[in-house]
């Protein structure tokens, strides 16, 4: 029998012609376009934004320099291959690696319902740190969709892993390896300015998350509070590496009129300039891969306000990507996954999700 791990992300069109379907399967999902209204004015509603969106969206595609289109995917093949060679070493068994999208191509709804099945030769690996209906929730109703029965209480089934010690470390190490100039460049994208960061120690540090909508957070979503509790541990491991700045958390990516996570990372950012901080560097905390949101947001716009609010400073630390220690702790994080025993429904804890009878394997 095979041994398989798929590795699930959000999406991100690979080039121009593919931008129109990512925009609206992102938001024809109800748990990412979450809207107080009837299916049948939601789904016409978000089918007309996306097309809407399409043109802007390409130009901003088009000024990253990767054909038109988003890198994720590719980065995310390259995660997967990259974890399926340390699955060889750690098992002795030979492991196939597989990427898929919640939105866009690969399309999850186009798989096979074997290859979404978690189980003891099939690991399901959602690259998502942190809990939210718009993510984590989101993949398991469409796989649940597809099954009939919730991933996420199932034997390989990887759990967010934000509190996880082998993230958290490998996290550690690759700031700490940014900062001291220690990281391979050919392993990240837009690298050519990385170097060793005279006086790291005493810069400020900004994790810089997704925002989310704020009416998810009332119905029971943890995401910023795991986003916070993520960004101390981060902090007080990295304290141990000798940083001794301040650092802060913030949220990026809104979109729309309606009121999100707070405080936003433009905000926090002309902020930090008007107290005379001069050295910033911005880590993407919410992210394991680098794409639109950290390459052309982080990288240029963000850094744009920054320079303009009297920074003089800033540094894009990357996505961990194909980081080795990051590699190997996912690798672990999935073995695990198949010997922990799920004692919760982590939909209904970390998103206030009430599941319908039998909907729930833990229930």
């Amino acid at each position: 029998m095979k041994n398989r791990i798929l590795l699930i992300n959000l999406g991100g069109p690979r080039e121009v012609a593919e931008i129109e379907k990512f925009l609206t399967d992102l938001f024809e999902d109800p748990y990412v376009f979450d809207l107080p209204l009837p299916e049948f004015l939601r789904l016409p509603l978000a089918r007309w934004i996306a097309k809407k969106r399409a043109p802007k969206v390409a130009a901003t595609y088009e000024s990253m320099g990767f054909g038109g289109g988003s890198p994720l995917v590719a980065e995310t093949q390259k995660q997967a291959d990259a974890i399926a060679k340390v699955l060889n070493t750690k098992t002795g068994k030979t492991w196939q690696a597989g990427v898929t999208m919640t939105c866009g191509l690969p399309d999850i709804r186009e798989l096979e319902n074997e290859l979404v099945k978690p189980g003891p030769t099939n690991i399901i690996l959602p690259l998502y740190p942190h809990f939210s209906r718009s993510t984590v929730l989101s993949t398991a109703k469409l796989i649940q969709k597809k099954t009939n029965r919730c991933p996420a209480g199932l034997p390989g089934w990887v759990k967010p892993f934000h509190d996880s010690t082998p993230y958290l470390e490998a996290i550690g190490d690759l700031i700490s390896d940014f900062f001291r100039g220690k990281l391979n460049p050919d392993d990240f994208l837009h690298s050519d300015s990385f170097g060793k960061i005279d006086d790291w120690e005493n810069l400020d540090l900004v994790f810089s998350a997704h925002g989310i909508p704020l009416r998810l957070i009332k119905k029971g979503d943890v995401y910023r509070q795991e986003i916070e509790t993520n960004a101390h541990n981060l902090a007080e491991i990295l304290r141990r590496k000798g940083f001794r700045g301040n650092y802060h958390v913030s949220f990026q990516s809104r979109v729309g009129p309606s009121k999100w996570t707070e405080p936003n990372t433009i905000t926090m950012l002309r902020s930090l300039g008007q107290r005379g901080v001069k050295r910033i560097a911005v880590y993407p905390i919410s992210f394991v891969g680098d794409h639109l949101e950290t390459l052309e947001e982080i990288g240029q716009q963000l850094k744009e306000v920054a320079e303009q609010s009297g920074i003089t400073e800033y540094h894009r630390i990357p996505a961990p990507g194909i980081y080795p220690k990051f590699i190997d702790a996912m690798a672990t994080l999935a073995l695990n996954s198949l010997q922990e025993e799920k004692k919760e429904c982590i939909c209904k804890k970390r998103g206030g999700y009430i599941p319908s009878k039998g909907e729930c394997n833990l229930r």
